[in-house]
C-alpha cells in the first residue's frame, strides 16, 4: 500500500534539499505523513471487520459460498500485510521520536527526500538497499 496523497490540512510544504535535513520543519511534515497513513489504513480496515461482521456465510449456494471464503480469506490476507505495514509506520514513527529517522540503519547516510517522499518508512539508502537485496539474493542460492 502506497502512502496516502496530501491531505487537506497539508499546507503545501514539501521538504527541499535547500534547507537542512530533517529539520523540525521536515520531521514535522515526514510525522504528519506518517500518521496520516497510519490513520487511513486503520480506518479501511475498520470498514472491512465490520463488513465481514455484517456479511453472513449462509449462502444457500456452496458455489457462492466458496466465493465468498475465498473473496473474505483474500481480504484477510491483505489486513494482515496492513497490519505489518502499520508496525513499521510506529517504527517509522519512533525513529523520528529518536532522531534517527532519515538515516541509513547500515551507513548513517541521509536517506534522499525522494526516497523518504515515495517510501517514509525506508530504512536504508536505496544503494544499501540494493546491495541488501543482492546479499539475500546470494543466499537464497546457497
Amino acid at each position: 500500500m502506497t502512502p496516502p496523497p496530501a491531505n487537506d490540512a497539508d499546507d503545501g510544504y514539501r521538504p527541499s534539499a535547500d534547507e537542512p535535513f530533517m529539520s523540525l520543519r521536515q520531521q514535522d511534515y515526514f510525522r504528519r505523513k506518517l500518521s496520516a497513513w497510519r490513520d487511513a489504513i486503520l480506518l479501511e480496515s475498520a470498514g472491512t471487520l465490520s463488513q465481514l461482521q455484517i456479511d453472513s456465510l449462509r449462502e444457500a449456494d456452496i458455489t457462492d459460498r466458496a466465493s465468498s471464503e475465498t473473496d473474505w480469506s483474500i481480504e484477510l490476507r491483505t489486513r494482515d500485510r496492513q497490519r505489518k505495514l502499520i508496525a513499521k509506520i510506529d517504527a517509522a514513527l519512533r525513529r523520528l521520536d529518536e532522531g534517527e529517522y532519515g538515516y541509513c540503519e547500515v551507513t548513517g547516510e541521509p536517506i534522499s527526500l525522494g526516497r523518504l517522499e515515495a517510501r517514509p518508512i525506508a530504512t536504508m539508502t536505496v544503494e544499501a538497499q540494493e546491495r541488501h537485496e543482492r546479499h539475500e539474493k546470494v543466499s537464497r542460492e546457497d
